[in-house]
């Protein structure tokens, strides 16, 4: 058997041409209600592939062979391309280079340390997953090569063509003559198919998974699986059923369904033969010339008759779960068709397609909530003393039963389209914050596990999911982790205010006001050289002292050492007023007017130092208990205004 093929990969790790596995295309399935299918899409799209193993040693255990080119040093350029990677881990294009150098120069060491790198900045290109593997089979090493596969499978399970290369990688190295090797590929395949069988583009998956099962000589298993994949809404649907019918035609029934299923239909169609057959010897006993015997009738084997009647009943029962899956996939169609990016790439996706995935799972989840709402067909739901007997109880059950099944059966066709969703839109995040918020009712572990994705592998300099992350955890009384997160946070991206108010503000709530203090102090220290900076921390750190720890002294003394280092701050004069005027009337007088003639010495502008005075003022006329004092202050008030008031005058009636 041929072995797969290395792409020719795009920016992305997507394959720009198809796989070069040897396959073996489906006739293309009858076209469906909506308009026909695309003959291929972006990554799990595509014809039904028949499974090639790939070619390799036929022991599992291989030692590794060293290769020629991890011998000496690394390549020339290869320190000036790493270095573009780490200077700037951002610029996807450096690293694409530099791996594109790696490959060309095909040296393994480069190469691993190069993906490596990549692949943890960027676990969502699986077509770089798939070269890694195979450069490590390269070199030798199987047992890397699957660790390399289990690793992207685990950082991608929803990629089709990563399973279908893992699958190949094991045909490949695995021994197909030990007993448990057969068990070990259907293992996989079931994995497989658990985690992304459910895609709509997931056809390959499942004609690989028959077509192996065919090539073991397991007909009944290859029937399982087209039974199986007939009730999932996916791309080519329709080819899953001209399959099955095929199968069943090319193979005796009781070599391709299940022993109970066939001695139930065997019965089945026996009775209705016999019927038939009573019936037509009937009609036979009165045309027949007198004295002519009955015909005998062969007994024993099934008769090519009753096989072709037990295959008919077969695809009736068949025909009604297709008809419904074709429903489905009717409803699906315009969404999906208007996914024209279902990979991931560091382009920006345009509005349309931002719309798109909202407009989709908006519908996915009002399906859910519209199957979960609807009330059985037993009960009158207008009726709430409708009587029950016990038959009624017993099909209420069963119908609870359903109902549990369809809804989860329908919350995992959510939860694979937000999976989906998130492997383009991945650098977006308000399409994370939904997914959290639709698991978090369910399970706060769940939500916990797409915090973690989001912020530690997909957006490690987002502050604002980061800041969601703190809160949930602090919601659900997790603090030791939210301070984790706050602080990783702040390590990554040092200088936002935002997060160091927020570190703050937690200790606060947590009733750790020292600890609070101290980060707000220790970000005064450390802004000095920012005095706009310096300023707004010392502001918070004053209130904090004032209004939490009731420390006026220790706030107004902030206060004025910010002054010393930003004498032109309008909000610290404003702070500083606002806190003498606070205090005791009769003896912040002083401070109060000190503070009005500080600022008006300051370089502020006219409108500051109006409201300030105005303010000083305000005090005066409401506490001062000397009307000389009054008017003192309102004689440098109204001087205040003739130089800051302009040319103008107002009319002295009002």
């Amino acid at each position: 058997m041929a072995a797969e093929g290395c792409e020719e990969m795009s920016g992305n790790g997507v394959p720009e041409e198809s796989s070069a596995m040897d396959v073996t295309e489906a006739p293309p399935p009858p076209p469906p209600p909506p308009p026909p299918p695309p003959e291929a899409s972006e990554e799990n799209g595509g014809a039904a592939v028949a499974l090639e193993a790939a070619a390799g040693p036929d022991n599992y255990s291989a030692a590794p062979a060293a290769a020629a080119s991890e011998e000496g040093a690394l390549p020339a350029d290869f320190e000036r391309l790493w270095k573009a990677t780490q200077d700037n881990p951002q610029d996807f294009t450096s690293w694409t280079d530099l791996l594109q150098y790696c490959e060309h120069e095909g040296h393994v060491v480069a190469s691993r340390r190069a993906l490596e790198a990549f692949l943890v900045r960027y676990p969502l290109c699986y077509g770089y997953w798939k070269k890694f593997a195979d450069l490590e089979r390269r070199a030798g090493d199987n047992n890397k090569a699957e660790e390399v596969c289990i690793r992207g499978l685990q950082a991608i399970p929803l990629s089709v063509d990563l399973w279908i290369h893992y699958v190949n990688l094991l045909l490949g190295i695995l021994d197909m003559n030990l007993p448990d090797s057969a068990g070990r590929i259907r293992s996989v395949f079931e994995k497989a198919v658990a985690a992304c069988g459910l895609d709509f583009h997931s056809d390959r998956l499942w004609d690989l998974y028959m077509e192996w099962e065919k090539e073991q000589g397991n007909m009944r298993n290859a029937a399982a699986v087209l039974d199986r994949v007939l009730r999932v809404p996916t791309q080519l649907y329709s080819s899953h059923y001209e399959k099955l019918k095929e199968h069943l035609n090319s193979q005796p029934p009781k070599d391709v369904l299940s022993s109970e299923e066939y001695e139930e239909l065997r019965a089945s169609c026996r009775q209705s033969q016999k019927a038939e057959r009573a019936e037509q010897a009937q009609e036979a006993e009165e045309e027949r010339p007198p004295g002519e015997e009955e015909p005998a009738t062969p007994e024993g084997a099934d008769s090519e008759e009753l096989m072709q009647k037990i295959r008919d009943q077969v695809l009736l029962r068949r025909d009604k779960v297709y008809k419904d899956n074709e429903d489905e996939v009717r409803k699906r169609w315009n969404y999906e068709d208007a996914i024209k990016r279902p990979y991931f790439h560091v382009r920006p996706l345009d509005r349309l397609q931002l719309r798109a995935w909202h407009s989709y799972l908006d519908w996915e989840i009002a399906e859910l909530n519209r199957d979960t709402r609807e009330p059985t067909p037993d009960q009158d739901p207008q009726d709430p003393n409708q009587e029950t007997t016990e038959e009624s109880e017993v099909t209420t059950r069963r119908q609870e039963a359903s109902d549990d099944a369809a809804a989860a059966q329908g919350d995992y066709r959510v939860r694979i389209l937000f999976e989906r969703c998130l492997i383009a839109c991945c650098l977006y995040e308000e399409f994370w914050t939904r997914y959290i918020q639709y698991l978090e009712p369910q399970s706060v572990e769940e939500a916990r596990s797409v915090y973690r994705r989001a912020c530690e592998v997909h957006l490690p300099n987002k502050p604002n999911i980061h800041m969601q992350w703190a809160t949930f955890e602090e919601r659900h009384g997790n603090l030791s982790e939210a301070r984790r997160v706050l602080e990783a946070l702040e390590k990554s991206v040092p200088g936002l205010a935002v997060v160091r108010i927020r570190r703050a503000a937690l200790e606060r709530r947590a009733g750790q006001l020292d600890q609070s203090e101290a980060l707000l102090r220790e970000a005064v220290a450390e802004s000095k050289e920012r005095p706009t900076l310096h300023a707004f921390y010392s502001i918070k750190l004053a209130r904090l002292l004032l209004k939490v720890a009731r420390d006026p002294d220790g706030a107004r003394r902030v206060l004025q050492e910010a002054l010393e280092i930003s004498p032109d701050n309008d909000k610290l004069h404003l702070n500083l007023l606002d806190l003498e005027s606070s205090g005791d009337p009769w003896a912040s007088a002083e401070a109060v007017q000190e503070c009005v003639t500080r600022a008006l010495a300051a370089s502020l502008t006219p409108q500051v130092k109006l409201l300030l005075s105005q303010r000083g003022l305000q005090f005066t006329e409401e506490y001062s208990d000397s009307v000389k004092s009054v008017l003192s202050v309102y004689e440098a008030h109204q001087k205040l205004l003739d130089e800051l008031g302009g040319t103008k005058r107002e009319a002295e009636n009002g």
